[in-house]
């Protein structure tokens, strides 16, 4: 598999790198795919992340947007699909979904799967974001 690069931010996605043998991104040609990214501050750890949904919600959105620029992308303008994992999936959760949609995705919207799970990789996490971005100006850099 020597044709995927993969990439890990600074903090907790070269820390979970280390002790758990996973990559926070991969790109496959002009696309980039990323791990699952929770509510936590890359800089402070997995521990640090915020009980109030809507901060997980709006971190997990910054998280995703860090990913996809470690991994030499433009961030969410880029994206075009989602699939985002909710403990628990209620309406407050979607408006914070949607608030987000629209505040980092101005100009499109990309397909979308949102599931209601039972648990999450960390007691304190309530979502887990994933995405797949195309990113063609990248590809050709590598």
């Amino acid at each position: 598999m020597s044709h995927l690069t993969y990439y890990n931010y600074p903090g907790v996605g070269e820390t979970n790198r280390r002790d758990y043998h996973y990559s926070q991104a991969v790109r496959i040609g002009d696309r980039i795919e990323c791990s699952g990214q929770g509510g936590w501050f890359p800089e402070q750890g997995i521990n640090s992340i915020p009980r109030e949904i809507n901060a997980q919600i709006d971190q997990a959105f910054a998280n995703v947007d860090l990913t996809l620029k470690t991994a030499g992308g433009k961030g969410w303008s880029q994206v075009y699909k989602v699939r985002s994992y909710h403990v628990p999936i209620n309406g407050e959760a979607l408006e914070a979904m949607s608030r987000n949609f629209k505040k980092w995705m101005p100009n499109h919207q990309p397909l979308y799967t949102c599931v209601g799970v039972q648990r999450l990789g960390e007691d304190d996490m309530r979502v887990e974001i994933e995405v797949e971005a195309h990113d063609p100006e990248g590809s050709e850099k590598k």
